[in-house]
């Protein structure tokens, strides 16, 4: 039935006029310009709705009025937009309900389970804490857990019933479930069907399970028969397969999307080169956003007016300093209550904090929107035509023209490119730089309460591993060289065969004989038994002046003793050399039966790091 003023109200063009203009003029302040076709369209549907609705004014248009407009055979097809457009302007002027999009707010019901089991569901759902999209996404999983209850144990119909033998069937299903398995819908699954589910998809089934069985039992809604922490926990087996890894996007394919980025114009977006749907302020500034800031998308939709501050030497910068604005600024992002936390502040590139500025300066006017995690009604900065930006804006148009720019595809072997890995990629860029974030930095930054959940962002990579590695030293610190005289005439002639040394290890102050010098537990500080030969004796002389002498450099592994003793100087030296006072030496004696002066020399060891020798000193 048609509300209104009926036939005999005066529709005179003044009076019309007057409505059009004023719900017009609500859209225009919000945004709602674009060709003048567009607005002659509009025009039109308006004029229409007040006739059909048999009255000029637009107090008329209530609630009703509207529902029976979209009824009406004139107003279906292409003419809905608009006319949400106009209950959207009636609404603000306080003469109706605002309008809700067909699908919004109405999940489905739940199909294929016990109607007493869907019923526990529906109730934990209106009675849940959780945020909307967490409760959605537990009402679905539960609902999966009914139709496995309604295949494979027909008799369990209520959360009640349940047991622990029920709980370990109901974990080896996950184990061993598919994508498609006791879903309502099947359209969006195409290829995937029949393919078992990753480790990850497991735990959150549980999770949400656990979720469910405890809150029930905490609200004293059936008596705790179990305890769903270690009934429905996650295998052993699931939870080693699920670790920290980030999907980073390859350097070279990230830095073309930031040249793409910081180029982007409007004939790179389809449909924005004649009609833009948004402004291309507001594009240029969420796609910067995007690629330097390393929001979450809901992060990034839900960021206010006003959430650039800029600063310098730690004091705010005032408008009318514009020098510091432009060489030495820091820009400060205020980034809204988020998935893990609440408010915090961090720095980001001064592009991003130009781009919204720029944004902000033509921004129309909107009304304020509820916050979904806040409860508080909020001026949100990405917001035209009295709407938000859609959360996946980013990936269905700003990622594939980007791409498109680029010259890159869409996807590699990691799977999509998706706004949440632009994360990842630059939380691992800001890891691996030149001059690096610690990881305690770089929670902070990420805005993460754990660092836990930092490694899941930060990944090194192989380059940085390498330069690691090498600077390290490990084969250095461990293993170092020594210079060695072979004597090949006294291999030649036989003579070594019949114990006549032959390999003459270079002290420094002498050689030692000894076959098994790297076994000698005196090598690093020589106690000079039968087997050293000094370098100042007739026989020390006769050996260098030999021509068939061969020089090498031999490997001799340190242990933890001797590579103090190399590192940390006289001190370690000292002690070294009172631990071998009493160990035999290759030729028999002991250092103390020998009498070894306090003026000992330390044997040179050749640093295979730097490619030279270096002389250890004296003791």
């Amino acid at each position: 039935m048609i509300v209104g003023g009926g036939w005999g109200s005066d529709f005179g063009d003044d009076i019309v006029e007057a409505a059009i203009s004023q719900a017009a003029g609500i859209l225009d302040q919000w945004g709602y310009r674009g060709p003048l076709r567009v607005k002659h369209r509009l025009r039109g549907i308006f004029s229409q709705a007040l006739l059909i609705n048999r009255s000029p004014r637009l107090e008329d248009l209530t609630t009703e009025a509207f529902t029976a407009l979209r009824a009406h055979p004139a107003n279906s097809g292409r003419y809905s937009e608009m006319l949400y457009a106009l209950q959207r302007a009636v609404a603000a002027l306080g003469h109706c309900d605002p309008p809700v999009r067909s699908g919004y707010n109405h999940a489905p019901g739940i199909e294929g389970t016990d109607p007493a089991w869907a019923a526990w569901v529906e109730r934990w759902h209106a009675t849940s804490p959780l945020t909307p999209r967490v409760r959605a996404t537990g009402r679905t999983i539960l609902a999966k857990v009914g139709r496995w209850l309604a295949t494979e144990h027909p008799e369990t119909t209520e959360p009640g019933q349940w047991t622990r033998k029920t709980c370990a069937a109901w974990v080896a299903a996950v184990d061993r479930m598919a994508v498609g398995d006791y879903v309502q819908r099947r359209d969006h699954i195409h290829a995937r069907a029949g393919t078992p589910i990753s480790p990850r998809t497991k735990a959150h089934i549980l999770m949400a399970t656990r979720m469910f069985f405890r809150d029930c039992q905490e609200w004293d809604w059936f008596p705790r028969r179990f305890d769903p922490a270690r009934a429905l926990a996650v295998p052993r087996s699931v939870a080693s397969l699920i670790g920290t890894n980030p999907r980073v996007i390859a350097d070279e394919v990230w830095a073309k999307l930031l040249w793409a980025g910081l180029n982007l114009q409007p004939a790179d977006l389809p449909g924005n080169s004649a009609d833009a749907y948004y402004p291309m302020d507001l594009i240029r500034a969420i796609t910067l956003t995007w690629l330097f800031s390393g929001l979450r998308s809901d992060e990034l939709s839900r960021l206010r007016v006003g959430c650039i501050r800029w600063q310098h030497d730690g004091q705010p910068i005032t408008a009318n300093s514009a020098d510091v604005l432009a060489c030495n600024a820091v820009c400060l992002l205020d980034v809204p209550v988020h998935k893990t936390g609440t408010a915090f502040t961090k720095p980001v590139d001064p592009i991003i904090g130009q781009a919204i500025e720029a944004w902000q300066a033509k921004r129309p006017a909107q009304p304020h929107r509820l916050d979904r995690k806040t409860g508080e009604h909020v001026d949100l900065l990405f917001s035209i035509r009295a709407q938000p930006i859609a959360k996946d804006y980013i990936n269905h148009t700003i990622i594939p023209a980007l791409c498109g720019k680029a010259g890159v595809p869409t996807a590699d072997v990691r799977g999509n490119i998706t706004s949440h890995r632009a994360r990842s990629t630059i939380a691992s860029q800001l890891y691996n730089a030149k001059e690096p974030m610690t990881l305690f930095e770089l929670q902070a930054w990420l805005g993460h309460k754990d660092p836990a959940s930092t490694q899941h962002y930060a990944k090194i990579t192989p380059n940085t591993l390498s330069t690691a590695y090498t600077e390290a030293g490990y084969f250095a610190r461990n293993v170092r060289t020594i210079e060695v005289l072979l004597d090949r005439a006294a291999v030649t002639s036989g003579a070594a065969s019949t114990g006549q040394p032959w390999q003459h290890y270079d002290l420094g102050h002498g050689y030692c004989t000894y076959t098994f010098f790297e076994q000698c537990p005196h090598r690093m500080a020589c106690a000079r038994c039968d087997f050293y030969t000094p370098k100042d004796s007739t026989k020390a002389q006769l050996l260098e002046a030999k021509e068939n002498l061969q020089r090498m450099l031999a490997s001799i592994p340190l242990t933890d003793d001797e590579r103090t003793a190399v590192d940390a100087g006289q001190a370690a030296l000292d002690d070294l050399l009172e631990k071998l006072t009493d160990i035999p030496t290759p030729a028999g004696p002991t250092p103390r039966e020998i009498g070894v002066p306090p003026s000992a020399t330390l044997l040179p060891i050749a640093d295979v790091s730097h490619g030279k020798h270096a002389q250890m000193g004296q003791f």
